[in-house]
Protein backbone atom coordinates (compact mmCIF):
# COMPACT_ATOMS: atom_id res chain seq x y z
CA UNK A 1 0.00 0.00 0.00
CA UNK A 2 1.47 3.42 -1.17
CA UNK A 3 3.05 5.44 1.88
CA UNK A 4 0.46 8.04 1.13
CA UNK A 5 -2.56 6.32 1.76
CA UNK A 6 -1.66 5.18 5.44
CA UNK A 7 -0.86 8.89 6.48
CA UNK A 8 -3.10 10.79 7.22
CA UNK A 9 -3.65 15.01 6.41
CA UNK A 10 -2.04 16.20 10.14
CA UNK A 11 1.17 14.48 9.87
CA UNK A 12 1.24 15.93 6.22
CA UNK A 13 0.84 19.43 7.56
CA UNK A 14 3.27 18.54 10.18
CA UNK A 15 5.86 17.74 7.94
CA UNK A 16 5.32 20.09 5.40
CA UNK A 17 5.34 22.95 8.79
CA UNK A 18 8.72 20.86 9.73
CA UNK A 19 10.48 21.54 6.52
CA UNK A 20 9.09 24.96 5.37
CA UNK A 21 12.20 27.39 6.65
CA UNK A 22 14.61 24.79 4.16
CA UNK A 23 12.00 25.13 1.69
CA UNK A 24 11.99 29.08 1.79
CA UNK A 25 15.42 29.01 1.50
CA UNK A 26 15.22 27.10 -1.16
CA UNK A 27 12.60 29.28 -2.75
CA UNK A 28 14.67 32.61 -2.43
CA UNK A 29 17.80 30.76 -3.94
CA UNK A 30 15.43 30.67 -7.22
CA UNK A 31 14.03 33.79 -6.94
CA UNK A 32 16.25 36.12 -9.30
CA UNK A 33 18.31 39.09 -7.73
CA UNK A 34 16.85 42.15 -9.78
CA UNK A 35 18.43 45.10 -7.79
CA UNK A 36 21.50 45.32 -9.86
CA UNK A 37 19.88 45.20 -12.91
CA UNK A 38 16.71 47.44 -11.73
CA UNK A 39 19.41 50.27 -10.81
CA UNK A 40 21.17 50.03 -14.04
CA UNK A 41 17.77 50.23 -15.66
CA UNK A 42 16.12 53.24 -13.56
CA UNK A 43 19.87 54.98 -14.56
CA UNK A 44 19.04 54.26 -18.79
CA UNK A 45 15.87 55.69 -17.79
CA UNK A 46 16.29 59.05 -16.05
CA UNK A 47 19.70 59.66 -18.26
CA UNK A 48 20.37 57.67 -21.18
CA UNK A 49 23.17 59.96 -22.44
CA UNK A 50 24.49 60.17 -18.99
CA UNK A 51 27.97 58.76 -17.95
CA UNK A 52 27.35 56.64 -14.51
CA UNK A 53 30.18 54.33 -13.04
CA UNK A 54 29.51 53.16 -9.63
CA UNK A 55 32.03 50.22 -7.86
CA UNK A 56 32.21 48.39 -4.64
CA UNK A 57 34.85 48.50 -2.42
CA UNK A 58 36.23 45.45 -4.31
CA UNK A 59 36.32 47.64 -7.47
CA UNK A 60 33.58 45.26 -8.69
CA UNK A 61 30.97 47.15 -11.52
CA UNK A 62 28.21 47.38 -9.96
CA UNK A 63 26.64 50.48 -12.85
CA UNK A 64 28.90 51.14 -15.84
CA UNK A 65 27.10 52.98 -18.66
CA UNK A 66 29.01 55.13 -21.09
CA UNK A 67 31.72 55.28 -19.41
CA UNK A 68 34.03 54.61 -22.12
CA UNK A 69 35.01 58.37 -23.31
CA UNK A 70 37.09 60.73 -21.49
CA UNK A 71 34.62 63.81 -19.81
CA UNK A 72 35.22 67.43 -18.68
CA UNK A 73 35.00 67.21 -15.01
CA UNK A 74 34.85 70.45 -13.76
CA UNK A 75 35.30 71.35 -10.17
CA UNK A 76 35.25 67.72 -9.79
CA UNK A 77 39.25 68.21 -11.15
CA UNK A 78 39.18 69.58 -7.05
CA UNK A 79 38.99 66.06 -6.19
CA UNK A 80 42.32 65.54 -7.51
CA UNK A 81 43.41 68.35 -6.51
CA UNK A 82 42.94 67.46 -3.00
CA UNK A 83 44.52 63.78 -3.23
CA UNK A 84 47.60 65.80 -4.62
CA UNK A 85 48.27 68.32 -1.89
CA UNK A 86 47.78 65.50 0.96
CA UNK A 87 50.35 62.91 -0.99
CA UNK A 88 52.65 65.98 -1.56
CA UNK A 89 52.22 68.52 1.35
CA UNK A 90 50.63 66.19 4.01
CA UNK A 91 47.97 66.85 5.48
CA UNK A 92 49.16 69.35 8.46
CA UNK A 93 50.92 71.78 6.19
CA UNK A 94 50.57 75.25 6.95
CA UNK A 95 50.68 77.92 4.89
CA UNK A 96 52.90 80.79 5.78
CA UNK A 97 53.25 84.96 5.40
CA UNK A 98 56.86 86.59 6.91
CA UNK A 99 56.98 89.42 8.45
CA UNK A 100 60.33 91.76 8.32
CA UNK A 101 61.59 94.72 9.89
CA UNK A 102 63.84 97.09 8.40
CA UNK A 103 66.44 99.21 10.95
CA UNK A 104 64.53 102.72 9.45
CA UNK A 105 61.50 101.05 10.65
CA UNK A 106 59.82 99.75 7.23
CA UNK A 107 57.80 96.50 7.71
CA UNK A 108 58.34 94.07 5.07
CA UNK A 109 55.69 91.41 3.78
CA UNK A 110 56.74 88.35 1.60
CA UNK A 111 53.80 86.97 0.62
CA UNK A 112 53.82 82.74 0.75
CA UNK A 113 50.17 82.01 -1.42
CA UNK A 114 48.40 82.03 2.24
CA UNK A 115 44.67 81.00 0.17
CA UNK A 116 42.93 81.62 3.51
CA UNK A 117 44.67 85.19 4.68
CA UNK A 118 41.25 86.75 5.57
CA UNK A 119 40.08 89.71 7.80
CA UNK A 120 39.58 87.19 10.43
CA UNK A 121 43.56 86.43 10.26
CA UNK A 122 44.76 89.88 9.48
CA UNK A 123 42.92 91.09 13.38
CA UNK A 124 44.80 88.06 14.89
CA UNK A 125 48.01 88.62 13.40
CA UNK A 126 48.17 92.49 13.65
CA UNK A 127 48.58 92.65 17.78
CA UNK A 128 51.31 89.25 17.85
CA UNK A 129 53.18 91.49 14.50
CA UNK A 130 52.89 94.82 16.74
CA UNK A 131 54.81 92.99 19.71
CA UNK A 132 57.22 90.82 17.66
CA UNK A 133 58.39 94.28 16.12
CA UNK A 134 58.47 95.94 19.36
CA UNK A 135 57.09 99.27 18.26
CA UNK A 136 53.89 100.75 17.29
CA UNK A 137 55.18 102.69 14.26
CA UNK A 138 56.11 101.54 10.86
CA UNK A 139 57.61 104.22 8.71
CA UNK A 140 55.93 102.31 5.72
CA UNK A 141 54.95 98.84 3.84
CA UNK A 142 56.68 97.06 1.16
CA UNK A 143 55.15 94.00 -0.14
CA UNK A 144 56.98 91.00 -1.27
CA UNK A 145 54.67 89.13 -3.61
CA UNK A 146 57.43 87.60 -5.82
CA UNK A 147 56.78 84.15 -4.83
CA UNK A 148 53.98 83.72 -8.00
CA UNK A 149 55.05 85.37 -10.74
CA UNK A 150 53.30 88.65 -11.98
CA UNK A 151 52.26 87.24 -15.78
CA UNK A 152 51.13 83.84 -13.96
CA UNK A 153 47.53 83.29 -15.72
CA UNK A 154 45.34 80.08 -14.74
CA UNK A 155 43.66 78.61 -18.34
CA UNK A 156 39.71 79.07 -17.78
CA UNK A 157 40.31 81.97 -15.78
CA UNK A 158 38.54 84.97 -17.78
CA UNK A 159 38.80 88.69 -17.62
CA UNK A 160 35.28 89.77 -15.46
CA UNK A 161 34.37 91.05 -12.15
CA UNK A 162 33.20 87.36 -11.32
CA UNK A 163 34.88 86.39 -7.60
CA UNK A 164 35.16 82.63 -9.11
CA UNK A 165 37.71 84.32 -11.74
CA UNK A 166 39.80 85.64 -8.61
CA UNK A 167 43.38 85.77 -9.89
CA UNK A 168 46.09 83.58 -7.68
CA UNK A 169 48.53 85.73 -6.12
CA UNK A 170 51.59 85.53 -3.43
CA UNK A 171 49.93 87.90 -1.09
CA UNK A 172 46.60 88.39 -1.00
CA UNK A 173 43.89 88.63 0.94
CA UNK A 174 40.09 87.60 1.71
CA UNK A 175 40.00 85.38 -1.57
CA UNK A 176 41.42 88.36 -3.66
CA UNK A 177 38.12 90.07 -3.73
CA UNK A 178 36.02 92.93 -2.22
CA UNK A 179 32.61 92.78 -0.75
CA UNK A 180 30.93 95.76 -0.77
CA UNK A 181 27.91 97.89 -0.83
CA UNK A 182 27.13 100.72 -2.88
CA UNK A 183 24.64 103.15 -2.04
CA UNK A 184 24.61 106.05 -4.31
CA UNK A 185 28.16 107.47 -4.14
CA UNK A 186 28.93 106.28 -1.06
CA UNK A 187 30.78 102.61 -0.91
CA UNK A 188 31.18 100.67 2.66
CA UNK A 189 32.45 97.06 3.32
CA UNK A 190 29.37 94.94 3.27
CA UNK A 191 31.42 92.98 6.38
CA UNK A 192 31.63 93.87 9.69
CA UNK A 193 34.92 92.05 9.67
CA UNK A 194 36.56 93.83 7.08
CA UNK A 195 37.51 97.87 6.89
CA UNK A 196 37.18 99.52 3.76
CA UNK A 197 40.31 100.90 2.22
CA UNK A 198 41.11 103.84 0.03
CA UNK A 199 41.94 101.12 -2.77
CA UNK A 200 38.74 99.09 -2.04
CA UNK A 201 36.69 102.26 -2.67
CA UNK A 202 38.44 103.12 -5.97
CA UNK A 203 38.07 99.24 -7.27
CA UNK A 204 34.24 98.99 -6.11
CA UNK A 205 33.32 102.45 -7.58
CA UNK A 206 34.91 101.67 -10.81
CA UNK A 207 33.89 97.75 -11.05
CA UNK A 208 31.27 96.95 -8.76
CA UNK A 209 27.48 96.42 -9.07
CA UNK A 210 24.66 98.96 -7.34
CA UNK A 211 24.21 97.69 -4.17
CA UNK A 212 25.48 94.30 -2.70
CA UNK A 213 27.94 92.99 -4.55
CA UNK A 214 31.42 90.78 -4.69
CA UNK A 215 34.28 91.84 -6.98
CA UNK A 216 37.68 90.06 -7.84
CA UNK A 217 40.69 91.83 -7.87
CA UNK A 218 43.61 92.38 -9.98
CA UNK A 219 42.57 90.92 -13.69
CA UNK A 220 44.84 92.76 -16.00
CA UNK A 221 47.45 94.29 -12.87
CA UNK A 222 47.68 91.47 -10.22
CA UNK A 223 49.99 94.58 -8.12
CA UNK A 224 46.61 95.75 -7.71
CA UNK A 225 45.58 93.20 -5.18
CA UNK A 226 49.02 92.83 -3.80
CA UNK A 227 48.61 96.92 -2.87
CA UNK A 228 45.42 95.97 -1.29
CA UNK A 229 47.15 93.30 0.70
CA UNK A 230 48.73 96.17 2.28
CA UNK A 231 46.54 98.54 3.14
CA UNK A 232 44.37 96.06 4.85
CA UNK A 233 47.34 94.94 6.57
CA UNK A 234 47.63 98.40 8.06
CA UNK A 235 43.94 99.20 8.73
CA UNK A 236 44.43 95.76 11.13
CA UNK A 237 47.62 97.38 12.61
CA UNK A 238 45.75 100.56 13.34
CA UNK A 239 43.24 98.78 14.65
CA UNK A 240 45.35 97.05 16.77
CA UNK A 241 46.76 100.32 18.30
CA UNK A 242 49.39 100.40 15.93
CA UNK A 243 50.09 103.08 12.94
CA UNK A 244 51.96 103.28 9.28
CA UNK A 245 53.21 106.52 8.59
CA UNK A 246 54.67 106.34 5.08
CA UNK A 247 53.69 105.05 1.79
CA UNK A 248 52.29 100.89 1.15
CA UNK A 249 54.75 99.89 -2.08
CA UNK A 250 55.91 96.62 -3.56
CA UNK A 251 59.25 95.47 -3.60
CA UNK A 252 61.75 92.90 -1.95
CA UNK A 253 62.94 91.97 1.16
CA UNK A 254 66.39 92.88 1.46
CA UNK A 255 68.93 89.87 1.50
CA UNK A 256 69.97 88.90 4.84
CA UNK A 257 67.00 90.65 6.85
CA UNK A 258 65.55 87.67 9.05
CA UNK A 259 61.73 87.82 9.63
CA UNK A 260 60.74 89.21 13.14
CA UNK A 261 57.15 87.08 12.50
CA UNK A 262 55.78 84.04 10.78
CA UNK A 263 52.31 83.94 10.90
CA UNK A 264 51.42 80.31 9.98
CA UNK A 265 48.10 80.00 8.78
CA UNK A 266 45.79 78.15 11.73
CA UNK A 267 43.89 76.07 9.31
CA UNK A 268 45.58 72.55 8.39
CA UNK A 269 45.98 71.70 4.58
CA UNK A 270 42.96 69.10 5.17
CA UNK A 271 40.32 71.79 7.25
CA UNK A 272 41.40 73.98 3.88
CA UNK A 273 40.85 71.19 1.84
CA UNK A 274 37.16 70.87 3.14
CA UNK A 275 36.47 74.46 2.92
CA UNK A 276 37.83 74.28 -0.39
CA UNK A 277 35.38 71.26 -1.06
CA UNK A 278 32.79 72.61 0.52
CA UNK A 279 32.68 75.95 -1.26
CA UNK A 280 34.17 74.81 -4.54
CA UNK A 281 36.42 77.78 -4.45
CA UNK A 282 38.46 78.06 -7.79
CA UNK A 283 41.00 80.65 -6.39
CA UNK A 284 41.92 78.17 -2.99
CA UNK A 285 41.79 75.32 -5.47
CA UNK A 286 44.57 76.82 -7.40
CA UNK A 287 46.82 78.25 -4.60
CA UNK A 288 47.02 74.67 -3.23
CA UNK A 289 47.54 73.21 -6.48
CA UNK A 290 50.67 75.98 -7.01
CA UNK A 291 51.92 75.03 -3.71
CA UNK A 292 52.23 71.71 -4.98
CA UNK A 293 54.66 71.95 -7.46
CA UNK A 294 57.00 74.64 -5.51
CA UNK A 295 56.80 72.43 -2.36
CA UNK A 296 59.00 69.35 -4.58
CA UNK A 297 60.62 71.40 -7.37
CA UNK A 298 61.43 74.74 -5.14
CA UNK A 299 59.74 78.81 -5.56
CA UNK A 300 58.71 80.25 -7.28
CA UNK A 301 55.87 78.55 -8.05
CA UNK A 302 55.04 78.26 -11.78
CA UNK A 303 51.66 76.48 -13.52
CA UNK A 304 54.63 74.56 -15.09
CA UNK A 305 56.11 73.00 -11.87
CA UNK A 306 52.49 71.84 -10.31
CA UNK A 307 51.70 70.23 -13.69
CA UNK A 308 55.13 68.24 -13.56
CA UNK A 309 54.76 66.98 -10.14
CA UNK A 310 51.44 66.24 -11.14
CA UNK A 311 52.23 64.18 -13.77
CA UNK A 312 54.24 62.22 -12.23
CA UNK A 313 52.80 61.25 -9.26
CA UNK A 314 49.73 60.20 -11.33
CA UNK A 315 51.95 57.85 -13.29
CA UNK A 316 52.86 56.11 -10.27
CA UNK A 317 49.57 54.95 -9.26
CA UNK A 318 48.81 54.29 -13.38
CA UNK A 319 46.92 57.01 -13.69
CA UNK A 320 48.53 59.10 -16.45
CA UNK A 321 46.57 58.61 -19.10
CA UNK A 322 43.50 58.33 -17.43
CA UNK A 323 43.98 61.99 -15.79
CA UNK A 324 44.78 64.57 -18.21
CA UNK A 325 45.17 68.32 -16.08
CA UNK A 326 45.67 72.08 -17.06
CA UNK A 327 44.98 73.21 -14.04
CA UNK A 328 43.73 72.41 -10.67
CA UNK A 329 40.62 73.89 -10.16
CA UNK A 330 38.37 72.90 -13.02
CA UNK A 331 37.57 75.73 -14.46
CA UNK A 332 39.65 75.07 -17.61
CA UNK A 333 37.34 72.97 -20.31
CA UNK A 334 40.31 71.35 -20.95
CA UNK A 335 41.00 69.15 -18.33
CA UNK A 336 40.03 65.50 -18.83
CA UNK A 337 39.63 62.09 -17.06
CA UNK A 338 38.34 58.86 -17.27
CA UNK A 339 34.92 57.50 -15.10
CA UNK A 340 37.46 54.65 -14.12
CA UNK A 341 40.57 57.11 -13.67
CA UNK A 342 38.99 59.24 -11.26
CA UNK A 343 37.41 56.07 -9.38
CA UNK A 344 40.37 54.67 -9.09
CA UNK A 345 41.32 58.00 -7.25
CA UNK A 346 38.67 57.66 -5.33
CA UNK A 347 39.94 54.46 -3.94
CA UNK A 348 42.95 56.63 -3.03
CA UNK A 349 41.37 59.43 -1.24
CA UNK A 350 38.92 57.32 0.62
CA UNK A 351 40.56 57.52 3.52
CA UNK A 352 39.65 61.76 3.54
CA UNK A 353 36.01 60.36 2.28
CA UNK A 354 35.01 63.38 5.39
CA UNK A 355 36.45 65.76 3.57
CA UNK A 356 33.58 65.42 1.39
CA UNK A 357 30.02 67.62 1.80
CA UNK A 358 27.44 64.54 2.67
CA UNK A 359 23.51 63.69 1.91
CA UNK A 360 21.47 62.97 3.96
CA UNK A 361 21.77 59.35 3.55
CA UNK A 362 25.51 59.66 4.55
CA UNK A 363 26.70 59.64 1.20
CA UNK A 364 29.98 61.99 0.48
CA UNK A 365 30.00 64.00 -2.62
CA UNK A 366 31.35 66.40 -4.94
CA UNK A 367 29.22 69.01 -7.87
CA UNK A 368 31.19 70.43 -10.77
CA UNK A 369 29.28 73.28 -13.01
CA UNK A 370 31.03 74.51 -16.43
CA UNK A 371 28.74 75.56 -19.24
CA UNK A 372 27.12 72.36 -20.60
CA UNK A 373 28.60 70.13 -17.81
CA UNK A 374 27.83 68.65 -15.05
CA UNK A 375 29.38 66.15 -12.97
CA UNK A 376 28.99 64.72 -9.32
CA UNK A 377 31.26 62.39 -7.57
CA UNK A 378 32.48 60.59 -4.20
CA UNK A 379 30.88 58.13 -1.78
CA UNK A 380 27.54 56.71 -2.28
CA UNK A 381 26.23 54.81 0.98
CA UNK A 382 24.39 51.78 0.04
CA UNK A 383 22.16 49.00 2.29
CA UNK A 384 23.29 46.27 -0.38
CA UNK A 385 26.83 47.29 -0.31
CA UNK A 386 27.96 49.69 2.00
CA UNK A 387 30.31 52.35 0.84
CA UNK A 388 30.45 52.45 -3.06
CA UNK A 389 32.77 55.05 -5.20
CA UNK A 390 30.42 56.98 -7.78
CA UNK A 391 30.92 59.02 -10.72
CA UNK A 392 28.31 60.68 -13.04
CA UNK A 393 29.25 63.26 -15.65
CA UNK A 394 25.72 64.72 -17.57
CA UNK A 395 25.23 67.37 -20.29
CA UNK A 396 23.07 70.33 -20.22
CA UNK A 397 21.53 72.13 -17.76
CA UNK A 398 21.31 69.17 -15.69
CA UNK A 399 22.06 69.92 -12.25
CA UNK A 400 19.19 68.48 -10.17
CA UNK A 401 18.91 65.37 -12.31
CA UNK A 402 22.57 64.17 -10.93
CA UNK A 403 20.96 63.93 -7.01
CA UNK A 404 18.41 62.07 -8.61
CA UNK A 405 20.74 59.79 -9.84
CA UNK A 406 22.76 59.84 -6.47
CA UNK A 407 19.33 58.61 -4.68
CA UNK A 408 19.08 55.71 -7.00
CA UNK A 409 22.19 54.63 -6.38
CA UNK A 410 21.94 55.27 -2.31
CA UNK A 411 17.68 53.26 -2.86
CA UNK A 412 18.84 50.75 -5.23
CA UNK A 413 22.19 49.20 -3.77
Amino acid sequence: MPIAAVKGPRYWTAHILRFRPLALVCALLLLPVPAQADIGAEIAALAPSGLVLVLDAEGNKLVAQNVEQPFVPASVTKLVTAWLAVEVLGGDYRFETRFYLGNDGVLYVRGGGDPFLISEELALLAPNLIAAADRKAFTGIVLDASYYPADLRIPGIENDEEAYNALNVALAVNFNTIHAVRRGDTIRSAEEQTPITPLAVSQFRARGPRGRGRINLGQEDSSVSVRYAGELIAAFIEKAGGSVEGEISIGSVPEGLEPIYIHRQPRTLLEILALMLLGSNNYIANQVFLEIGAHRLGGPVSLEKSLQVAGELLAEHGLAEAIRLKEGSGISPENELTAGGLAKLLHQLAPHADLLPKTRAGSRYKTGSIPGVRTLAGYAQTSEHGQVRFVISLGGNTGKLRFRLLRAIERGL
